[in-house]
């Protein structure tokens, strides 16, 4: 029997909405074709503390109608075959390493209908973006599924709309893959649910590549995992999306000198004023340190032989210090700088470096003290996802926690290259926040 939730949305702009979701009961979908059962290690980028968590991602389409949820549910099956690992569960071995038991199980998913129309959430926010309406609902926290050891490594749910388009949510446990990573198979999914005979691109374990030296021997202070008090989880927190049109970048970049101007790119430019616009916003003390945190990609890094179609945790933290008086009496291209030296930092000896000193520390959360973590997902691939019938209108991460921001190419509402940076914040400085960056724009 499906079950049934009447929703009241409470976000602000949505906040006169409700519809009903009826969901099915959960299914698990394991590989279409027998699978090797073996135990495969994660690496030691894979396995910290800091990942140790399930990340929610989403996409809205405008057709499907009552396909949708039949062609994924066998397009899954068929890329978990050589996805295989996907399968499985993660479980704990000696000092507490990460392993994944490749078991066959599969991948859990719902099938969902809900009474409102795409238009209809679109028209409740002016467009689509986080935070989402009902976001809890189209991805239903099916119980006992939330963990990261012994639990389904995704969850899927496909939600068919009143109009004929569909909602695709799915949650990662974030051991397994980095954003990269997740898209490489989701796109794997969508080329096999258009018909093609196999993913175009093969998939690659080979995390040892990534794993501490032995004995480990860091060669930078690495100060992402710093050993200082964190701070007490922020109350009231409010998540909102800001959109940067091409336009927008390009008035911002107007303000940096002659020469970095001229080779800053987005990300840079978008990062430097972010943290300055968040830095200023949490009203920081002046003397204390402000930390950003670049979630650098190592595909491109050519001494660590990483194959193509790897789809592990391929990401360092090179981290960028500054006190909160010096980024707000600083200029914007002093922040970019930082961003800058941050992003050079990252090297083949910077990524074993960084592997060895999670080893040696005991595998580690990030130093949480006044942390800005910044993750660009514009690359990937999400807003391009096509399950059949068409790329998604929105595609990409679904929520953020508290000092991150997810950077997501969008294609509603934005123009060509337009950029939406998700934020979550204090509800007081969340408004501090909106203002302090329409104030640096200008």
């Amino acid at each position: 029997m499906p079950v049934t939730k009447e929703l009241q949305v409470q976000t602000p702009a949505m906040s006169m909405m409700s519809f009903a979701v009826h969901r099915r009961e959960p299914e698990l979908v394991g590989p279409a074709a027998p699978t090797p059962r073996e135990t495969k290690r994660l690496s030691d980028l894979d396995d910290h503390e800091t990942l140790r968590v399930q990340v929610p991602f989403v996409f809205f389409y405008r057709a499907g109608g009552l396909d949708a949820a039949s062609v994924i549910r066998r397009a899954l099956g068929e890329a978990l075959v050589p996805y295989y690992p996907l399968a499985g569960r993660v479980r704990e071995v000696e000092e507490r390493k990460l392993v994944v038991d490749c078991t066959g199980e599969g991948v859990l998913l719902v099938e969902a209908y809900a009474d409102v129309r795409l238009v209809e959430i679109e028209d409740a926010g002016g467009c689509l973006r986080a935070p989402f309406p009902s976001m809890d609902q189209l991805l239903f926290d099916v119980e006992g599924s939330g963990g990261v050891l012994h639990c389904p490594l995704l969850l899927v749910q496909v939600t068919r709309l009143l109009c004929g388009g569909f909602v695709f949510a799915l949650r990662l446990n974030h051991t397994m893959c980095d954003a990269t990573g997740i898209a490489q198979f989701l796109l794997a999914v969508g080329e096999l649910a258009r018909g093609l005979p196999a993913p175009t691109i093969a998939p690659a374990w080979c995390r040892e590549l990534l794993e501490a030296r032995n004995p480990p021997k860091p060669l930078f202070p690495h100060r992402e995992f710093e050993a200082v008090p964190p701070p007490p989880p922020p109350a009231d927190l409010v998540t909102r999306t800001f959109t940067f049109t091409a336009a927008d970048v390009a008035s911002i970049r107007k303000s940096l000198p002659p020469r970095p101007r001229d080779t800053a790119t987005a990300f840079e430019v978008l990062t430097a004023f972010l943290w300055r616009a968040r830095t200023a916003a949490l009203e920081l003390p002046e003397g204390e340190i402000a930390r950003l945190v670049i979630i650098a990609n190592l595909r491109g890094v050519a001494e660590l032989n990483l194959p193509a179609g790897y789809y592990g945790n391929a990401c360092v933290a090179p981290t960028a210090l500054a006190t909160a008086e010096a980024l707000q009496r600083g200029s914007l291209g002093d922040a970019m700088e930082l961003v800058r030296e941050a992003k050079a930092a990252v090297t083949a000896e910077y990524a074993r470096s960084s592997a060895d000193m999670l080893v040696l520390r005991g595998r580690p959360l990030l130093t949480l003290a006044n942390l800005f973590v910044v993750s660009d997902h514009r690359h990937t691939g999400f807003h391009r996802l096509d399950l059949g019938w068409g790329e998604p209108v929105y595609g990409g991460g679904a929520d953020v926690v508290f000092g991150l921001a997810f950077l997501v190419a969008v294609n509603n509402g934005g123009g060509d290259g337009a950029v939406a940076a998700i934020v979550a914040l204090p509800r007081p400085a969340m408004r501090r926040f909106a203002s302090e960056m329409e104030r640096l724009s200008k």
